[in-house]
């Protein structure tokens, strides 16, 4: 399982959104957003531009 942490997620809707857009990405699934560390984890592989424009897309930002 990968992790990955965004900021600006502060609420169940920012959560289902980015959820849904990440789940939506060719490759990857069972995505999982933990709000309180800002930390979402899924499985499988797909560049990581492809997540971070995904992300980006919903207004939040990975942080590296």
């Amino acid at each position: 399982m990968s992790t990955i942490t965004v900021q600006g997620m502060k609420c169940q809707h920012c959560a289902a959104g980015t959820r849904k857009a990440l789940e939506e990405i060719e490759g990857i699934s069972d995505v999982r957003v933990n709000l309180e560390t800002g930390e979402i984890s899924f499985e499988g592989d797909a560049p990581m531009e492809i997540i971070k424009a995904a992300v980006a897309a919903k207004g939040y930002t990975v942080v590296e």
